[in-house]
């Protein structure tokens, strides 16, 4: 029979944390009758040599990757090895707790949403630059794509699996997956909720998160932007670049000199960026109704 619930934990040199963590998750899931699909992403110290110690419990599936490839690619690999009706995913580390896990699952299924985010304000930061890099994200994301989500770049997100798979090859292979698949689903019309949950600082091990991954992040949350909303970005561009362009070109007009050279310029940019960003829109209209017509059956 089918699980009804997947664990996918992204495992990247957690050989620290790994023999804490696995066995107190796999008795938690072998009581649910849940699977555990854990995703050894080209780990150089004993993660290996951990997993496969556990690899004969029943409810446990593993997965590696030759070569370190990202926090978004291990988790895109144990998201398509998911079979069942709804899959999580949690990090190694050991900061999410598993009444978090039972609870997630519980209210996705009563409210009938698509996806929910594990919100883990409520526990507070210890890292001040963590916190204002999570802030910087969090803004950004909402000049681009309108959305409710305060805690954007959640480890703990509860998914329907059939509907997930259909978007991975949109989100990025790095930490911010996360983020992006968040606002992709969102931007989709599917149904995203948030709730509280509890964490507990790293049990063991280094994070892997550097002050690189916010600038990674707020790069690919601006390449998904243009993708699938693009007048967002090109539109605020072009209304700045033309008021730019006036506001420079009153006074040279007032004093009798004629048109300037760089108001010239700056409206000429603005009408460009006006018309990439309106063909932009227009392709990424016509992607989406191809995509409409592909999960459609001839039948239908």
């Amino acid at each position: 029979m089918t699980a009804s619930l997947t664990l996918v934990i992204p495992a990247y040199c957690e050989a620290e944390s790994l023999p804490g963590l696995l066995p107190e998750v796999l008795a938690y899931a072998e009581k649910r009758d849940w699977q555990v699909i854990v995703i050894d992403d080209g780990s150089s110290d004993d993660t290996p040599r951990i997993l496969e110690r556990f690899s004969q419990h029943p409810n446990l599936v593993t997965c590696r990757h030759k070569v370190n490839r990202g926090y978004g690619a291990a988790i895109k690999t144990g998201l398509r090895a998911a079979q069942s009706e709804f899959v999580i995913t949690i990090d190694a580390d050991g900061q999410h707790k598993l009444s978090s896990v039972e609870t997630m699952f519980n209210l996705i299924q009563s409210q009938a949403a698509d996806m929910i985010v594990g919100n883990r304000l409520a526990s507070g930061s210890r890292d001040a630059y963590r916190s204002l890099g999570k802030w910087i994200i969090r803004s950004f994301a909402r000049l681009v794509v309108p959305m409710h989500i305060k805690d954007l770049n959640s480890g703990c997100k509860i998914y329907r699996t059939a509907l997930v798979k259909k978007y991975l090859s949109l989100c990025p292979d790095s930490m911010a997956f996360s983020d992006v698949i968040t606002l992709v689903m969102i931007h989709q019309g599917c149904l995203v909720l948030e709730t509280p949950i509890e964490t507990l600082g790293r049990q063991a091990g280094k994070s892997k998160i550097r002050l690189s991954t916010a600038f990674e992040t707020i790069i690919e949350i601006l390449h998904i932007a243009v993708l699938l909303k693009p007048m967002r970005i090109f539109l605020p561009l072009a209304m700045l670049s033309i008021t730019i362009g006036f506001l420079w070109g009153i006074p040279f007009i007032l004093m009798g000199r004629g048109v300037s050279v760089g108001s010239m310029l700056a409206l000429v940019n603005g009408m460009l960026l006006f018309s990439i960003g309106l063909i932009s829109e227009q392709i990424a209209a016509l992607r989406r109704q191809i995509a409409e017509l592909g999960h459609h059956t001839p039948d239908e």
